[in-house]
């Protein structure tokens, strides 16, 4: 470590030198230093004498407030300790629930700054492949899951877009599964639906949602069986839901509070949350980006034909036409 007193006594000769020769080249050469050096320290010796040679603090005389406080760090930890979230889950959960808006750049120094742990992906057999359809309502995946006692969860999704319909009912239900077509599919995606998508369960297989499909002139695409894979999207969309959502919800909450709350956070997801499928941008900005490419609702009613829409059932796994029942 360099002795400040030694630093003092070589700036002490400097000045001096030059005192004596007024030559700034000649002091220049001997003392090893370049021009600017020897003007600074000459005219703080001039000023303060031999004080004024001293090393001065470098500190600057404004610090800029701090970003992340100690609360923020515990909220970012106790968030990946809960929920085990990667920095962008992070980012989104912390905007949505506490309105702080961090970069992941931040998060990540965060983590870091408290050794946690990178979160390591699941290993695949194989690489997925990407699909989507070309327009939206081409095909609507459509699917339920079990939240809790007396509650289920019936989740519609646009394969294009990513746009979601969510819906609470009290049961997994032929009846829950009509109204959740007649009340939330058909009114509120912005576009008409040509096919839906769901797998085999007997709520969808039932004669009166399809008969709700018929009337709405909707064709109906089950998966075959044993194929969740096939209904992807909708699945994992679920799985988010289990993630990001319900976490942060009470169940004991009343009725219609848990719906005011799904329906804040359907909106969130189609209007801020980011996909990595659809390159960080939201289910509305990938529906604006498609929105020409949307049929009309005149031409999807022209192109569906019940004389070749038949009855799915079950049974064996064949399909039952209409003079078959």
């Amino acid at each position: 470590m360099i002795d400040p007193e030694e630093v003092l006594k070589a700036r002490l000769n400097w000045v001096l030198y030059y005192e004596q020769t007024r030559n700034i080249g000649l002091t220049c050469r001997r003392c090893g230093i370049s021009k600017p050096t020897l003007r600074k320290w000459w005219t703080r010796y001039q000023a303060e004498g031999e004080a004024g040679l001293r090393s001065r603090s470098r500190r600057p005389h404004k610090l800029r407030e701090r970003k992340v406080m100690p609360e923020h760090e515990q909220l970012i930890l106790e968030l990946r300790r809960t929920r085990r979230l990667g920095p962008k889950g992070l980012q989104r959960e912390l905007k949505r629930l506490h309105q702080i808006s961090f970069s992941t750049r931040t998060i990540w120094k965060v983590l870091f700054h408290h050794k946690v742990s990178v979160l390591r992906p699941a290993k695949r057999s194989k690489k997925p492949k990407r699909y989507n359809r070309p327009t939206p309502g081409d095909r609507v995946q459509v699917d339920n899951c079990k939240i809790g006692k007396g509650l289920y969860q019936f989740t519609a999704i646009d394969d294009c877009t990513r746009l979601r319909v969510l819906a609470l009912y009290p049961d997994r239900s032929a009846k829950s599964a009509l109204l959740f077509l007649q009340e939330h599919i058909v009114r509120e995606f912005p576009f008409p639906i040509q096919r839906i998508q769901t797998d085999r369960g007997q709520e969808f297989m039932s004669w009166d949602f399809q008969d709700g499909l018929r009337e709405s002139r909707i064709k109906f695409r089950p998966n075959r069986p044993h194929a969740p894979h096939l209904n992807g999207k909708v699945e994992r969309s679920q799985r988010t839901d289990r993630m990001e959502f319900w976490p942060t919800v009470r169940l004991s909450s009343p009725q219609e509070e848990l719906v005011k709350q799904l329906s804040q956070w359907q909106e969130f997801y189609n209007q801020e949350r980011t996909h990595t499928a659809l390159h960080c941008k939201t289910p509305q900005q990938r529906l604006e980006e498609v929105r020409s490419l949307i049929p009309t609702g005149q031409s999807v009613q022209a192109a569906y034909d019940p004389q070749k829409e038949s009855y799915k059932s079950n049974s064996h796994y064949r399909w039952v036409f209409p003079d078959e029942t």
